[in-house]
């Protein structure tokens, strides 16, 4: 039997712990850590389709709050 563990799964999972403790608790270098955590996991889930939904969906957002601005 063969276990695969997603890294992007992975890095989720590890998001979520470590966002859920409190703020004050933290280190500027715990919150630097914290950052390339959820860039790497960016970069991991952006050529996937869950990825590019988000993408779209974002973009779609974006163009819509920058038409309702323009006079």
């Amino acid at each position: 039997m063969v276990l695969s563990i997603n890294v992007a799964v992975l890095l989720a999972v590890i998001i979520v712990v470590r966002l859920r403790r409190r703020t004050e608790a933290r280190s500027r270098n715990d919150e630097k850590l914290t950052v390339v955590i959820v860039l790497v996991f960016g970069v991991l889930i952006a050529p996937t389709a869950f990825g590019q939904t988000v993408f779209d969906v974002v973009g779609q957002l974006a163009q819509s709050v920058t038409q309702s601005g323009s006079p």
